[in-house]
């Protein structure tokens, strides 16, 4: 009989169908029992899914069993890690993947070793860089099952990432629970079993030994299997001996992501369930990898313990997003009680990293005076962009460092009363002002008129006060007149400001508040247009729009609103039988809202009638009237414009999508996402039971036929080709998809239920459903047409700061030609650290073991170099877990790195 490697195991979803909490408990009982069976028989082998999550939600509670799993992690029979959880790969980001490695190889490791296995058993596809990230930590071989093409005919192949990254891998035909039913009959069935075991599984390894992967969800392997006398390990074990990962002859090399249905399910639908999930977790990670963590590296609090705080901040924020990232959390098809607390956890992990933006942001305005802006640039490269200010009427301009003024649009004045009460005893005022605040502001002036007391308040206070004044003041007057008082809180006239401020790479530059220059910057636009001298937007006569840009580039009818029904679940979008689509509204608005050089807005809103719910069948006759207001910005130097959609969903059971026509018909798409720009064509690999909707995940952007969306979080489209024809001509985004229930067990585009039967009415989205993104319009390729850059830009808004610092007596008497009025001279703009190249972004940068560590990543299709230059004399290449590669040249404080398409490099600065 052919040798059998038994692989006892359990997937782990760490919550699903059941709330965390709840599924821990099951949990903690199975651990507990397979901790007991390794004890009493040394020859037990155990692995815990690949990640390290569940070994630490076990020991929160069983504390004092933290020696026996290092025991048995350390004698080779547990094996933990390497991930700290199974994420799903298409739903975070490339960082977020590489810190999921990152936490759990190094929790594993402290506990006594880490499985040296790229294992992920139940992810629904698999990005193309998987091999590549796999690789920089150290992992030598990937195990997987899903999204595996049907050109894969044994369970061992080369799976080549985007940048050339070749990673051997062991496939599971069958699952991760291929082996379940060996030992599920009668001992003396035993036999038989294996026997069908090996037909099953030696047409796809003809010789070696076969891999038995016993185990299922949520349940502990069998304490007695060694009594069948057969070879048990664990993953690692197995992968790790003579011939196991070789296969038979030389295997077939699979190429970039993994996303065919042919031999598995791969549950697309929970890219767009719960699509606000998707918005939180973009924002998060965004909060936590573009701004705390390296605006703290690059400008650290001059407090230690403050330093410390942030850096400890961090790591709880970053956690917090890993575990969010996980295959049944970030996607959204657990049950209502799961989501809630997913989206509570990103927000945590959001407001922490919020919370050390606040630290540094608190460090930079307290070396600006009150009368000051500092802006900050998270980007690599210098840019120019837009920042708002709240500043005085009567100082609405602003100055650059010398002097120079700086382009501005007044947008909208603020209210100035901001209380009027009575009181009795106008000494009770006292006790409402804090020091020098007052509603939040700082105390400027005060007067007595009669019976009213009025206090003038600024956020922008650049005058000396003396609470000692104001007190003698307040009492003396309640002396001189007993109440009722009036007493009127008034700020002092602030106007919002626009401003077109060019900072350099990841630094900062000081503006100075100071009398406007000139008139009113608003200027009057035609009506239903926005125009900013790249692009030109209009308004049809049916809402869409219209784009063209000043090169001559056009798109007619852009932002067509397509309502749909969806009888289908969190997992797969199914529509009724005899669906309605709603395309066409029974009336449209637009309204301008500014129009000026910096600047112009106008709003489109259009009505529709949708149907309330849908049935297996059809769509209801009921109908619901529904407004969906599209909100369109123009900025100056940008190239593409602005759009935010708004409306509330009444409606049940429906799918919304957001169309525009191609400038040209197109064969293929490109999506960036996970460290990578990927190609994809205009349908899936079919197979296994389920529709291969030609829906794809995009982070960045999605591009075809000379029109890319760039997007802030992870959204679904398709790129939409009629029947019988070969080519697209139209780009769907969804909005927003309104299902019922977690699993369906009928759903007409999967033959098999992907879970449990329960209803889920928040996954229906009540409520107001919001969406931004921006639409471009290039020539050429995604690459000529730089949308790896215009996608930074767009996510990355310039982070302003307003000074906190009261001035000096000498600043009030210093002055400058040119200068703003009565201001003193504000520092020069600071660039700590630049990189460039062509396609070459920045990952992650951060402070790690005494170095600045800079991740960069060749966004591009052909080999690049990245440049990158600070103030540093030393550099090194790293791997992903820290590890030192090869020193770099640093002469000069620049290091100079060719990057293959698509690498990722790790670099240490000190």
């Amino acid at each position: 009989m052919s040798e059998i490697v038994v692989v006892p195991h359990t997937h782990w979803d760490r919550e699903w169908y059941l709330p965390f909490q709840r599924f821990r408990m099951g949990l903690v009982r199975m651990l507990d029992e397979v901790l007991d069976t390794m004890a009493a028989d040394p020859a037990y082998r155990f692995t815990m899914d690949g990640q390290l999550a569940a070994v630490e939600d076990y020991l929160e509670i069983r504390p004092e069993r933290r020696a026996d799993i290092a025991r048995f992690v350390a004698e080779g029979r547990f094996a933990a890690g390497p991930w700290t959880i199974l994420a799903d790969e298409f739903l975070c980001s490339g960082e977020t993947l590489i810190r999921n490695l990152e936490y759990g190889l190094r929790g594993a490791r402290e506990l006594g070793g880490a499985m040296e296995v790229g294992y992920l058993p139940d992810q629904f596809g698999h990005c193309a860089q998987m091999p590549q990230i796999l690789a920089l930590a150290g992992l030598p071989v990937a195990c997987l099952w899903r999204g595996v093409p049907l050109a894969v005919e044994r369970d061992v192949f080369d799976w080549k990432g985007a940048d050339g990254t070749v990673i051997r891998t062991q496939y599971l035909p069958g699952g991760y629970g291929n082996a379940v039913a060996l030992f599920t009959g009668p001992p003396e069935g035993l036999a038989d079993r294996l026997a069908a075991f090996t037909a099953t599984m030696r047409p796809w390894r003809p010789e070696g030994p076969l891999l038995a992967m016993y185990g299922a969800d949520h349940s502990a392997p069998s304490g007695d299997i060694t009594a069948a006398g057969l070879r048990l390990a664990t993953l690692g074990e197995y992968l790790g001996s003579a011939g196991a990962a070789e296969g038979t002859g030389e295997p077939l090399v699979v190429e970039g992501e993994l996303r065919s249905h042919a031999r598995a399910n791969i549950l697309p639908g929970v890219i767009s369930a719960r699509i606000p999930l998707k918005q939180l977790m973009g924002r998060a990670e965004r909060t936590v990898i573009r701004y705390a963590e390296p605006l703290s590296a690059l400008w650290p609090a001059e407090d230690a313990s403050e330093r410390t705080a942030g850096e400890r901040l961090i790591e709880l924020a970053w956690r917090g997003l890993v575990a969010c990232s996980g295959h049944d959390s970030i996607t959204g098809c657990g049950a209502d009680e799961t989501a809630q607390q997913v989206a509570a956890r990103i927000a945590e992990a959001e407001q922490i990293g919020q919370a050390v933006v606040d630290l540094v942001s608190a460090s930079l305005a307290g070396a600006a005076r009150r009368d000051q802006l500092v802006v900050v640039n998270p980007s690599p490269f210098t840019r120019t962009a837009l920042v708002l200010a709240d500043l005085p009427e009567a100082r609405s301009g602003l100055a650059a460092h010398d002097g120079s003024p700086v382009p501005a649009q007044r947008l909208q004045r603020a209210a100035t009363l901001l209380d009027e009460s009575s009181m009795d005893d106008l000494a009770q005022l006292l006790g409402r002002v804090h020091e020098r605040e007052l509603f939040g502001h700082e105390i400027v002036s005060w007067s007595a008129e009669e019976d009213v007391f009025t206090i003038v308040v600024s956020r922008h206070a650049t005058t000396g006060y003396q609470y000692a004044d104001l007190k003698a003041a307040i009492l003396g007057a309640a002396a001189a007149r007993p109440g009722p008082w009036r007493v009127r809180t008034v700020a002092e006239p602030v106007v919002t400001v626009a401003a077109h401020v060019r900072v350099p790479a990841l630094g900062r530059t000081v503006l100075t508040s100071a009398p406007p220059t000139g008139p009113e910057t608003a200027v009057d636009g035609a009506e239903g247009v926005v125009d900013n001298g790249l692009l030109r937007v209009s308004a049809r006569a049916d809402g869409t729009l219209t784009l063209r840009t000043a090169s001559g580039l056009r798109a007619d009818g852009v932002g067509r609103i397509v309502d749909g029904g969806d009888v289908g679940d969190t997992y797969n979008y199914s529509p009724p039988r005899a669906d309605v689509l709603i395309d066409t509204p029974a009336w449209v608005k637009v309204t301008p809202v500014c129009s000026g050089p910096l600047v112009s807005v106008m709003e489109v809103s259009r009505g529709y009638r949708w149907p309330g719910h849908a049935a297996g069948e059809a769509r209801s006759a009921e109908l619901t009237e529904v407004t969906v207001t599209t909100r369109v910005e123009l900025r100056a130097g940008e190239p593409y414009a602005r759009l935010a959609l708004t409306f509330p969903n009444p409606c049940r059971d429906h799918r919304v999508r957001w169309h525009t026509p191609l400038p040209r018909e197109a064969r293929e798409s490109f999506a960036d996402g996970q460290y990578a720009v990927v190609r994809r064509g205009l349908s899936g690999e079919g197979g296994c039971g389920e529709e291969p909707l030609p829906t794809f995940p995009a982070s960045g952007f999605a591009a075809a036929g000379g029109l890319a969306v760039l997007l802030d979080h992870v959204s679904e489209y398709e790129l939409v080709c009629p029947p019988g024809k070969e080519t697209s001509g139209e780009l769907a985004v969804t909005m927003l998809r309104a299902v019922g229930y977690l699993s369906r067990n009928h759903n007409a585009f999967r033959d098999e239920p992907a879970g449990p039967q329960i209803a889920t009415p928040d996954a229906q989205c009540p409520g107001t459903v919001t969406a931004r993104f921006a639409v471009h319009l290039y020539e050429g390729g995604w690459a000529e047409a730089g949308l790896v850059r215009l996608a930074e830009e767009y996510r990355h808004d310039l982070l302003a700061v307003p000074g906190s610092a009261s001035p000096s007596p000498e600043d009030g008497r210093a002055r400058r030609p040119g200068g703003a009025d009565g201001a003193g001279q504000a520092p020069e703009p600071v660039s700590p650290l630049e990189v460039s190249g062509e396609g070459v972004v920045l990952g992650a940068l951060r402070r790690r073991d005494g170095w600045l560590e800079v991740r960069l990543v060749a966004q591009h299709p052909a080999a690049t170099e990245a440049v990158v230059r600070g103030g540093f004399t030393s550099a090194r290449l790293a791997d992903t877990a820290g590890r030192a590669i090869r020193p770099l040249d640093a002469a000069g404080g620049v290091v100079r790195l060719p990057l293959r398409p698509f690498e990722i490099a790790t670099l240490h600065l000190a």
